[in-house]
């Protein structure tokens, strides 16, 4: 049994969806349908994620893909939209598919023996691909602020992030600085934890901007970047274990 969560605002599309994967024939059972991302935060928040998710894009109180920032979605996700220019930013999550409206009884059908043939591929390591689906979904770009413009900048370009004046920076490998609207502890959630680390209150380091780290005061760290700062970098007694171990794995 396929187990089957529906996403979508407009009744009379998520009963076409139903009606559509009930003539696949295929042994499909939903879950729930949910209409709002508030909703759909809530239902994952308390529920085992289903085998499959259909989702619409625009939903009645904002775009699906904020779902993605407040909750950990690991099934597969067919995207569902009228619109074609969410197709890069639907397979930067863990899509399967992506549809454009009015769906057919043909794309679903596809769709249901597409997801079929990858969980048979990957039957033997399936919990292995869904904690890498899982950490696929981390964020990949960020939007920043320069001036009165909003701008794209991806995070491997990303040096490390530093806030000042309850104001959030982003800084890149090229010494650019932008603002942002999340703070470090949002960000913190939403960073690949290979890659960006906590170094304290003010800081979040990229370690392939870090050239080295030293001992501080006989039991800190003071860590350097490859580029010149205003202040140091310090890593306190607490968190020094946990900052070795972090570069020594990565």
């Amino acid at each position: 049994m396929i187990n089957t969560l529906i996403i979508e605002d407009e009744k009379t599309a998520a009963d076409n969806l139903m009606r559509l994967l009930k003539l696949t024939k295929e042994p499909v059972s939903i879950s729930a349908v949910l209409d709002s991302v508030e909703e759909s935060v809530n239902w994952f928040n308390g529920n085992q994620q289903p085998d499959l998710v259909f989702m619409d894009i625009h939903l009645k109180d904002g775009n699906s893909f904020s779902i993605f920032e407040k909750v950990s979605v690991t099934a597969p996700i067919v995207f569902i939209t009228a619109y074609d220019n969410y197709l890069v930013k639907a397979f930067e999550q863990n899509s399967i598919e992506f549809l454009l409206k009015p769906i057919d009884e043909v794309s679903v059908l596809h769709t249901i023996n597409k997801y079929k043939n990858l969980k048979q591929h990957f039957i033997n390591r399936y919990d292995e691909v869904s904690s890498k689906l899982a950490a696929k979904s981390k964020r990949q770009r960020l939007i920043v602020k320069k001036g009165i413009e909003y701008q794209s900048v991806l995070l491997e370009d990303v040096a490390y992030f530093f806030t000042e004046h309850k104001v959030t920076f982003l800084v890149t490998k090229q010494e650019k600085k932008f603002m942002l609207d999340q703070n470090l502890k949002e960000l913190e959630e939403d960073l690949d934890t290979k890659t960006f680390y906590r170094a304290n209150r003010k800081y979040i380091v990229n370690i392939n901007s870090i050239r080295s780290y030293k001992t501080f005061e006989k039991v800190k760290l003071l860590v350097e970047l490859n580029l010149p700062m205003a202040e140091d970098i310090i890593i306190s007694q607490e968190n020094a274990p946990g900052f070795k171990k972090w570069m020594s794995e990565v």
